[in-house]
């Protein structure tokens, strides 16, 4: 059975994260805009480019979380951008594995790290790989 992929608002995100019985990973798989226009913070980075080569790396990353959010920079609803594309990669990823993950919940942020940024919401420039920043307090 194919997973399914939602979009989620940044409001919503933030919610979702003060949930205590919720553990989420964002993935942001932009690829170099991220050094010089900043990110979300405690974001993992996949480049879009390079994604499929390092998609089993971002699955042990991401043990113990069980909603990841994808997000590029502008996460276009029923676009081939790369956080849906990738969000349909990882899936399908996902859907041929026989082992399980953990990960129940892939998300798109709706209007990407853009929106993100436009709304208002706090943005890391940190350089840490990864990001030890958190985007909801």
């Amino acid at each position: 059975m194919a997973r399914t992929i939602s979009y989620i608002t940044g409001s919503e995100l933030l919610a979702l994260k003060r949930r205590p019985n919720i553990a989420i990973a964002v993935v942001d798989v932009r690829d170099d805009e991220r050094s010089y226009d900043g990110h979300i913070a405690g974001s993992l980075h996949y480049a879009s480019g390079t994604f499929t080569d390092k998609i089993s790396n971002l699955v042990q990353e991401v043990k113990g979380k069980d909603t990841l959010v994808f997000h590029c920079a502008l996460s276009q609803v029923l676009s081939a951008v790369r956080g849906p594309k990738c969000a349909r990669r990882l899936a399908n990823y996902l859907d041929e594995m026989k082992e399980d993950t953990g990960i129940k919940n892939i998300l798109v942020l709706e209007r990407g790290f853009n929106g993100w940024e436009a709304s208002g919401r706090p943005v890391c420039q940190c350089t840490d790989v990864p990001c030890k920043g958190e985007y909801a307090k």
